[in-house]
C-alpha cells in the first residue's frame, strides 16, 4: 500500500527546486545522498555495475555495497577499490545464506548462488580489514524459510543465532558498526542485542536495515542506540506512523537494490539513484522539506559509517 500524505503542489515544486539546486551546487565528487544499503555486487548488475556507479556519483549519490556471503563481500570490495570515493563496503554472511541442512536452499539468480555451511571467521576478518570496508553486514536473523517440525525449527533458529553471535564478535573485534538484517525475528534479535550490551558493557553501533517491525520494537532498537533504515517498502506497507514518530536523527535511507524499486522509478531493477524517491516520501510523511531530509540523513550515514 502506498503511504498517503497530503502535500500541496507549491511545496512539491519547492522540494524539487531544492533538490535541483543542491545537485548543481555539489561538485561531482561530493555527496548529496547516501544509499546505505545497495547490492551492486549481485548478478543483477554483472553487466553494467560501473555504469550504474558512475551515474550515481555524477548525481551526488554515494552508496554502501553490502555483502551477503564471502563471494559477494569480496566482489563488493573489488568494486569499491576501483573508485577513490563515494562507494563503500559492508561484509558479512546473510542468515539465509547459511546452509543449515534443515531447509531446501532455493537459488536466487539475482544475487548469485553461494551458500556456506559455516562462518569462516578468519577469512571474513581478513576481508573486513580491507580498504573501503566500513561495516559488518548484512547479518542477523531470518525465519521466513524455515523447517516444518518444531524440533527442526528450534535447531534452525539456534544455528542462525550462533552465526549471528560469531559475526557480532568480529564486528566488536574490528570496531565496525553493524548492518542488521531481520525478518520475522525482531523479538529474538532485540533479545540478543540487549544481552550483548549487558554482557559486554559496550555500545553496539548500527542500523536495522529495511525496518519492518512495530513501533514498540522500533523504540527498543532506538533505546539501544540503533538507527532504522527505510527503503521502497514504505510505498508498499504502511509505515507512516512509525516514520512520523521516529526522530530524523535515527533514520537512514536505502534502496536494497536491485530489489524494492519505488513506483516513480519505473524500473523493475532498483538502483541507488532511486533513493531520492524514498527521501521525498519521508519528507511528505514528516512534513519537512527535501533538503532537510537529505542533509540530516547524510550526516547520520557519514557519522555511523565514518565516511
Amino acid at each position: 500500500m502506498l503511504i498517503d500524505a497530503s502535500i500541496n503542489s507549491a511545496s512539491t515544486m519547492s522540494d524539487s527546486s531544492a533538490r535541483s539546486e543542491l545537485s548543481r551546487a555539489n561538485p561531482r565528487d561530493e555527496v548529496e545522498l547516501v544509499d546505505t544499503h545497495a547490492h551492486l555486487n549481485f548478478n543483477a548488475f554483472k553487466d553494467d555495475a560501473d555504469e550504474v556507479i558512475r551515474r550515481c556519483l555524477n548525481e551526488g549519490v554515494w552508496m554502501i555495497n553490502v555483502g551477503s556471503n564471502l563471494e559477494t563481500s569480496k566482489k563488493a570490495v573489488e568494486i569499491a577499490q576501483k573508485y577513490p570515493n563515494g562507494i563503500f563496503v559492508s561484509v558479512g554472511l546473510h542468515p539465509i545464506n547459511l546452509d543449515t541442512g534443515l531447509v531446501k536452499m532455493k537459488p536466487d539468480e539475482v544475487e548469485g548462488i553461494n551458500y556456506e555451511r559455516e562462518f569462516e571467521y578468519e577469512k571474513y576478518k581478513e576481508l573486513a580489514k580491507q580498504k573501503k570496508v566500513v561495516a559488518m553486514g548484512e547479518i542477523g536473523l531470518d525465519y521466513y524459510w524455515r523447517p516444518k517440525t518444531t524440533a527442526k525449527k528450534e535447531l534452525f533458529k539456534q544455528k542462525q543465532k550462533d552465526l549471528f553471535l560469531e559475526e557480532l564478535k568480529l564486528a566488536e573485534e574490528l570496531n565496525l558498526p553493524v548492518i542488521f538484517h531481520c525478518r520475522m525475528a525482531h523479538d529474538d534479535l532485540i533479545n540478543i542485542i540487549s544481552e550483548q550490551l549487558k554482557n559486554n558493557n559496550k555500545q553496539i553501533r548500527g542500523v536495522i536495515h529495511c525496518f519492518t517491525g512495530t513501533w514498540e520494537q522500533a523504540k527498543k532498537y532506538m533505546e539501544m542506540g540503533l538507527a532504522l533504515g527505510f527503503n521502497g517498502l514504505i510505498f508498499k506497507l504502511d509505515f507512516k506512523d512509525i516514520i512520523q514518530k521516529t526522530s530524523l536523527e535515527r533514520i537512514l535511507i536505502e534502496t536494497d537494490c536491485p530489489y524494492l524499486s519505488p513506483p516513480e522509478f519505473k524500473k523493475e531493477r532498483n538502483e541507488p539513484v532511486a533513493v531520492k524517491y524514498v527521501v521525498e516520501e519521508i519528507a511528505k510523511i514528516k512534513n519537512l522539506n527535501y533538503k532537510e531530509i537529505t542533509e540530516i540523513t547524510t550526516q547520520n550515514a557519514k557519522k555511523l559509517f565514518s565516511i
